[in-house]
């Protein structure tokens, strides 16, 4: 049997009785009851005035952009250490993306980075960081950098639901967040995902862009151009089944961590990523550095017996579609690309599986 990295739970008895829910309603396509439904409960869970569930977290990064008007060579500051989808609508619409390097002690974006790439492009459009396998960024801190140019701060939380920061929801203090229900994610819906803010004029702007953009005539009239971008019903009675469990699933995720770093402890081939002081991660993945193995072999190694494993992200800058991109960079992100390793840490991972792979790696050193 297949080990995957992060496969879904599901609260079978629950989640069935709220999509018998949705079916009864009569709503299947985007919108209905529980799509209302799930935004007032996340709205509620995470701290955020207003919500807008969507069909993935990529689509409520595109509708970012879209509210935030991105024109040809617009500048953006992202996260070197982050998955494309962080930036691609952004890009998609002709944004100039400057790499941002990533802090050692959080490998999330460094803030002190990110006030020196501001001073050097204070017309930035955007602040872009990524929340990083459970871990929050330093919001605060990138705030602080963004408010002396007036630039607006996005945090991708799409890896972070559930998350703290400073005691708040992760993305809480930003301009905006997004969150993520992929299938692989502490919670799902199968698919989807979330924008959230404080900003209810930015929020009720998106939900108008989700829906094509369509002006308030008896005929489709639009004065710009929006897209199709609302979560189904459907997916959203399982949304909102999950989201009542995701103290739940933050309990066995902190688990499975916890049998991680009592396994790890010993062996002098690995170190746990680093965990912020200033929150507490959701423990999406366990992830670790690698001394003496290669960590693409360890990929090939465990997959060869049916265990799923994955190298950290590889930093935008190396990514041969951003080569002619500025970057601000440290090394950090390209040192954790050389050395990185995802660990499997679903829910239900097996105390034996664990063990297994412990083996599996000795042999690598």
């Amino acid at each position: 049997m297949k080990v995957y990295l992060s496969p879904p739970v599901m609260n079978a008895d629950v989640e069935r009785r709220l999509v018998a829910e949705a079916f009864d309603s009569g709503y299947i396509a985007p919108c209905g009851p529980m799509v209302e439904l799930l935004e007032r409960e996340a709205a509620e869970r995470f701290g955020f005035r207003k919500t807008l569930a969507t069909a993935s977290g990529t689509i409520a990064l595109d509708l970012l952009a879209r509210a935030l008007d991105i024109h040809p060579g617009d500048k953006i500051l992202v996260s070197d250490l982050t998955f494309i989808g962080s930036i691609a609508a952004f890009v998609t619409m002709g944004a100039e993306p400057i790499f941002i390097d990533a802090d050692p002690q959080t490998w999330c974006m460094d803030p002190h980075l990110l006030e020196a790439a501001l001073q050097r492009y204070p017309q930035a459009k955007a602040v872009i960081a990524t929340d990083l396998y459970g871990q929050s960024c330093d919001i605060d801190a990138l705030a602080a950098c963004c408010a002396k140019t007036g630039t607006k701060l996005i945090v991708d939380a799409a890896e972070s639901v559930g998350a703290t920061y400073r005691g708040r929801a992760s993305g809480k203090g930003a301009w905006a967040a997004i969150y993520s229900f992929n299938g692989n994610k502490i919670i799902t819906t199968g698919g989807g995902g979330m924008l959230l803010s404080d900003d209810e004029a930015l929020v009720d702007l998106c939900r108008k862009l989700s829906a094509q953009a369509r002006e308030d005539f008896p005929w489709y009239e639009h004065q710009r151009v929006g897209t199709q971008g609302r979560m189904s019903n459907i997916s959203a009675a399982i949304g909102v089944g999950q989201l009542r469990h995701l103290d739940a699933a933050l309990r066995d995720k902190a688990t499975v961590w916890d049998a991680w770093e009592a396994r790890l402890r010993t062996r002098p081939w690995a170190t746990l990523m680093p965990t912020a002081s200033y929150g507490v991660s959701n423990r999406w993945l366990a992830v670790i550095t690698l001394q003496g193995i290669d960590p693409f072999k360890a990929v090939e190694a465990l997959a060869a017996v049916g265990i799923e494993s994955r190298p950290l992200w590889k930093p935008m800058h190396l990514q041969p579609v951003f080569q002619s991109c500025d970057s601000l960079l440290s090394g950090v992100s390209e040192r954790l690309f050389e050395c990185g390793l995802c660990l499997p840490s679903g829910r239900n991972l097996r105390p034996e599986t664990m063990d297994e792979i412990i083996k599996i790696m000795d042999t690598l050193c």
